[in-house]
């Protein structure tokens, strides 16, 4: 199932790079000596996610391209720099280094060195949205469950998509900009929110088929092991989600995989109405 396996991630930091990107999307790039270590660095320092980014379409006009997001925040913010080495000095928990950006921005993981499936799923994916939105869309090194690719995130939310196909990409990238969740079948989550969260708002999306961003608001949650409840404001009230967490049958996890592995699952037991006070939060 594709629900609550968005990579947990709140910061992002995304640098345009040509590439090639190699195996590791830092370490292994071709890059200036020294520039992969100091971004692994600066993700340790700043916990925020670099990924490396290329125009499906050719190149920016001058310099390099910098965008930092807080999908928390859903806010998106963009610097042009004169060298990739530049990128090394920037922060992306500090907004005074950037230019908000209103908008979407859109990526397509097409890390084929990473793997093959994302190169073949991903690339398809990535030509189809560069006909439709030139300006939105690039491609990206390793966002995270590479067994779904094609995978898309929509920034500044973070919302992530799997196996989309060409065809639905352009449809999913369309209602996005104007504040919608299409295609709720490949929407993975929200990677500001834990693995629990993403699937209990995936699960009430689709019960109460609330396509808008902002339909379902301010999760509050308690978890205990493997039992868990979530509660969202929706424009209807406040609903209550309770989940269990399971393991399903071992499988190869991406294409690279030498073993197979039991993916965790959170299976929802119950969607109901509630207090507007929900549940307490830890």
């Amino acid at each position: 199932p594709l629900a609550g396996t968005a990579s947990r991630i709140r910061r992002w930091l995304l640098i345009e790079h040509a590439g090639p990107w190699g195996r590791d999307g830092l370490l292994d790039a071709r890059l200036p000596e020294g520039v992969g270590r100091g971004l692994r660095e600066l993700e340790r320092r700043t916990d925020a996610r670099v990924l490396l980014i290329r125009r499906i379409v050719g190149m920016s006009p001058r310099g390099v391209t910098c965008v930092a997001v807080d999908t928390a925040e859903a806010w998106r913010g963009r610097i042009q720099i004169d060298r990739i080495e530049d990128a090394l000095e920037l922060d992306p928990r500090d907004r005074t280094g950037f230019e908000t950006a209103p908008g979407p921005l859109i990526v397509v993981c097409t890390h084929g060195r990473r793997d093959v499936c994302c190169a073949e799923r991903g690339r398809p994916l990535a030509g189809a949205l560069a006909a439709a939105f030139p300006d939105l869309a690039w491609e990206s090194t390793h966002v995270g469950g590479d067994r779904f690719a094609g995978n898309l995130v929509a920034f500044p939310h973070g919302l992530y998509f799997g196996r989309v196909e060409p065809g639905e990409g352009t449809e999913i990238v369309r209602a996005y900009g104007e504040g919608a969740i299409a295609r709720l079948d490949r929407y993975r989550g929200r990677s500001s929110h834990p693995f629990h969260v993403q699937a209990a708002e995936v699960a009430l999306r689709q019960r109460l088929s609330l396509e808008r961003v902002e339909a379902v608001r301010r999760p509050r949650s308690r978890r205990d092991g493997d039992l868990a409840e979530v509660v969202f404001d929706t424009p209807s009230g406040a609903h209550l989600v309770r989940l269990e967490r399971s393991f399903g049958e071992p499988m190869r996890l991406t294409c690279r995989s030498a073993r197979e592995e039991p993916p965790p699952l959170w299976r929802v037991t119950d969607i109901r109405p509630t207090e507007p006070g929900g549940t307490g939060s830890r």
